[in-house]
């Protein structure tokens, strides 16, 4: 039974339809599913500047399978323009808001499925939240990823521009070399070239069964972007008529599916926040534990961009996620997708373009995989590093603590050099409840790799772009805010790294930490408005950050 005849059937439903025919609805169409575009379009995040083109080809699929389309517009943020400001802390509170406003124009409006179009960071969480929460017949269209930029034969992305700031602090580039590269680096529409935050959400929407096979590095200006929309309005309307909901496929094993095909490529940190996220609105149990067992077991086999040479267009170029899953089928759970296929079958039906960029399981980038979580002294409740993204020498490390309540001071002392090699930077304050928002320090991250270190690592509460390397460790949770560990360190306090053992301590007496957990009192913001709610109802780095009722 379609969903939408509840406003649009019966006498008593006049009304209602009257203002439906005032769309220009027809007779015949009242009789057809009703199917909603959640469309993140706008015209000031890159990723989303072309949505209105996949939009219409949606439209035109929806309507070819017997549907009738509704389009509706979601807010969407970009992290690299919010960055290093306060702007960065309403980008993961957004996640929540899209997916309430999701929720609200779905049930309101009594649709019969929903395509959710759009391409980066906490948009397509807030999105697949949205999906699993509502539990109405759903497919996602990412918009996929932009370009490489080029300058003096090189690609580029985003992220040498990010450490082009700290490069010419170090004065090794000019200011005339650094906007000559800010110029370069972005050359259109489509997500940041490399596996951030957006492109790695993209791969695991797909990796999880909620995209169509190819749907995720198929670049934002390629015209397979275009086809890909066109299916997917169809294929709408197919899961609607079929009665597919999205909770009979982000299950368990989907979702660890999406973890694997995470290991493999070293993707995002962020990551860890968002599929936990959408696992609590499908009611799947999934903890910090399954990232840590599936990355012992599954092998880094792309070497991307950040930690690595390769750019999105260069996995799209070698199969894209059908040739990753491929390659992993031995280690993937059969699972139900969108297209109707299983995700073993369209793991055997790809191949891996010859000369491609994924290698075999049996000769991996590294044994192990990208992710790494950590538990110790400093993060009893556990952290998130991108440990594809650490050189072998920092796998290791014990130095001296430099505290920094919040990222501003610590930006300030990395640009000025007074930090020294050996140091281990702690900005804390910064995690969901005391920044609020958990804002993402691409700024110092790239600062630290511009300027030249090679032994510094840097511990936050907060968390971290997508596009960070280095030995760079975030979610420590419990964060500062709320009595964490992370608090109670002082200057010149010594913290171990040791990522073989997957731990992070702080060499602290524990009767000395009690004496100094006496003294700590909780930091005092003064807040307002959607920040304000956001803290009060914060939970934790380690169950995805969601909202919830009770502290």
């Amino acid at each position: 039974m379609m969903r939408s005849r509840k406003v649009k059937e019966g006498y008593q439903r006049a009304p209602n339809r009257s203002l439906l025919r005032s769309l220009g609805v027809t007779d015949r169409e009242m009789d057809l599913p009703f199917i909603g575009i959640a469309n993140a379009w706008n015209d000031i995040v890159p990723g989303h500047v072309h949505l209105r083109m996949l939009a219409t080809k949606v439209r035109e699929g929806i309507t070819a399978a017997g549907g009738v389309p509704f389009e509706f517009g979601v807010i969407g943020i970009c992290d690299g323009i919010a960055m290093g400001h306060e702007g960065m802390r309403y980008s993961l509170p957004s996640r929540e808001n899209i997916a309430d406003s999701i929720e609200l124009m779905v049930e309101s409006h009594a649709l019969d499925g929903i395509v959710l179009l759009g391409t980066c960071d906490k948009i397509v969480p807030g999105m697949l939240m949205a999906a699993a929460r509502c539990n109405v017949p759903a497919i996602a269209v990412t918009g996929g990823p932009m370009l490489p930029g080029f300058l003096e034969g090189r690609n580029l992305s985003l992220i040498d521009v990010f450490e082009g700031v700290g490069r010419v602090a170090a004065g090794t580039m000019s200011a005339d070399d650094l906007h000559a590269l800010e110029c370069a680096a972005m050359p259109g529409c489509g997500s940041c070239q490399g596996l951030y935050t957006a492109n790695t959400m993209a791969c695991m929407t797909e990796a999880m069964g909620m995209s169509l096979p190819g749907c995720a590095a198929a670049p934002a200006v390629d015209a397979a972007k275009l086809r890909i929309a066109r299916m997917s309005g169809e294929r709408a309307v197919g899961l609607v008529r079929e009665g597919r909901l999205p909770r009979t496929i982000i299950t368990r094993e989907s979702l660890q599916n999406a973890i694997r095909v995470d290991m493999a490529l070293g993707g995002s940190t962020n990551t860890v926040l968002h599929l936990m996220a959408i696992a609590s609105e499908a009611d799947v149990d999934l903890s910090l534990e399954s990232f840590r067992k599936i990355g012992e077991e599954v092998p880094h086999i792309c070497n991307m961009q950040p930690s690595g040479p390769h750019s999105m267009l260069d996995l799209y170029r070698s199969g894209g996620i059908p040739a990753v899953l491929h390659e992993l089928a031995g280690y993937l759970e059969d699972a139900p997708t969108v297209s109707g296929r299983s995700i073993l079958e369209i793991a055997r039906e790809a191949r891996p373009w010859k000369g491609g960029i994924i290698r075999p399981v049996k000769d991996p980038v590294n044994p192990a995989g990208g992710l790494r979580i950590l538990f110790g002294s400093l993060a009893p409740g556990g952290a998130v590093i991108k440990s594809a993204a650490v050189a072998k020498e920092m796998w290791t490390h014990t130095g001296p603590a430099r505290v920094f309540d919040g990222e501003d001071a610590a930006m300030k002392a990395i640009l000025s050099r007074q930090i020294r090699e050996g140091d281990v930077i702690v900005i804390r304050n910064e995690g969901p409840a005391g920044a609020p928002g958990m804002p993402e320090m691409l700024s110092p991250t790239s600062a630290i790799v511009g300027l030249g270190y090679r032994s510094v690592a840097l511990v936050t509460d907060g968390r971290f772009s997508g596009g960070t390397r280095g030995p760079c460790i975030g979610h420590v949770t419990p964060e500062a805010a709320v009595g964490g560990p992370i608090g109670l360190v002082r200057e010149g306090d010594r913290i171990a790294i040791d990522l073989h053992a997957r731990t992070l301590d702080l060499l602290v007496d524990p009767k000395e930490l009690e004496r100094r957990r006496e003294e700590w009192k909780p930091p005092q913001k003064t807040l307002r408005g959607v920040l304000a709610r956001y803290a009060e109802m914060v939970g934790q780095a380690d169950r995805g950050a969601v909202l919830r009722k009770e502290k």
